[in-house]
């Protein structure tokens, strides 16, 4: 028997896998997609969405390109998979996800192409905006400048064009190998791990999107969760999906923290141990002095077991 029939699920709710059914919308997921809605729907040029490893920026990325109603927009998502693109690749690439059919081998007559293309989409009355994911993997100064380049495409009215970056941090210092592109940036937006609060919710609402009748996993085991992850979601998946598999395992109807806390320190992302309430802090070591045997003693006594 697998995990879904021992906890009657009709499918994983855990995968990694960016599953728009599972979507997730927090109040800062909520917030950001507002911005970056504001930013296209506005045709600012260059709005910016980073956030460290496992936040959730390519689901968001996804999301928000389904959120874009196709009668008013020709939008595309370009997943950047190494940083070894040229210029002239990334540039054909827009080409063909905005529809330019046949892409010129020369650049100005590329370019040419797109312009015109990009005037159609206007004419229609549509905004052309293309989502850039993995960002962060654009490192070059020729890189940037292109993005410049492409950023100038206007008419009298407004720009013809809208990038949004996904990414790493390190999208700044890419943007600051051309300095007029990082002044060119319209919006930016940090997405945050989830809060305790934010990250219970986030796994009743996954397990009930799978067809959970009950929750497996006891108060304790969903602090834990978000103890061992910090709140981040590709940690929590990865987390989640390991205890249930192991719980199913040991045949446990309810995952408690013990479970919780051995599958995490099978994965390497155990949190430090909480201390004891009420127990006296261990000053000893390198960077502190002795132990205080006082307060040990004190505290001993206290337990009956001195």
């Amino acid at each position: 028997m697998n995990y879904l029939e021992f906890y009657e699920l009709a499918q994983e709710p855990f995968s990694n896998a960016p599953v728009s059914r599972f979507y997730y919308s927090s109040a800062q997921h909520a917030q950001a997609l507002l911005r970056l809605n504001h930013a296209v729907s506005a045709m600012k040029g260059l709005a910016v969405l980073v956030g460290d490893i496992g936040a959730g920026k390519t689901t968001l990325a996804r999301r928000m390109l389904d959120s874009l109603p196709e009668d008013e927009y020709e939008a595309a998502l370009l997943v950047i998979v190494h940083s070894g693109i040229t210029p002239s690749w990334l540039l054909k690439r827009i080409a063909l996800q905005l529809g330019v059919e046949s892409p010129a081998e020369e650049k100005l007559a590329l370019l040419a192409q797109l312009y015109q293309r990009l005037v159609r989409i206007y004419e229609s009355g549509k905004k052309a905006v293309v989502l850039i994911d993995e960002a962060q993997m654009l490192a070059s100064r020729e890189i940037m400048e292109e993005f410049r380049g492409l950023l100038n495409l206007e008419v009298p009215e407004r720009k013809l064009l809208s990038f949004v970056f996904f990414g790493l941090p390190e999208i700044e210092d890419n943007l600051r190998l051309d300095p007029p592109l990082a002044q060119r940036v319209a919006l930016k937006y940090r997405l945050e791990p989830l809060s305790a609060e934010a990250t219970e919710a986030y796994v009743r609402h996954r397990l009930r999107l799978a067809g959970a009748p009950r929750l497996p996993f006891t108060p304790a085991a969903i602090q834990r969760i978000h103890d061992h992850t910090g709140g981040t979601p590709r940690l929590i998946n990865t987390l989640c999906d390991n205890a249930l598999f192991e719980g199913a395992m040991a045949r446990a109807r309810e995952i408690d923290e013990r479970l919780l806390d051995r599958v995490a320190r099978d994965l390497g992302i155990e949190a430090p141990a909480r201390p004891v309430p009420g127990a006296p802090a261990l000053r000893g070591g390198r960077e502190g002095g002795a132990l205080d045997l006082a307060e040990i003693d004190r505290y001993l006594e206290s337990l009956g077991v001195k």
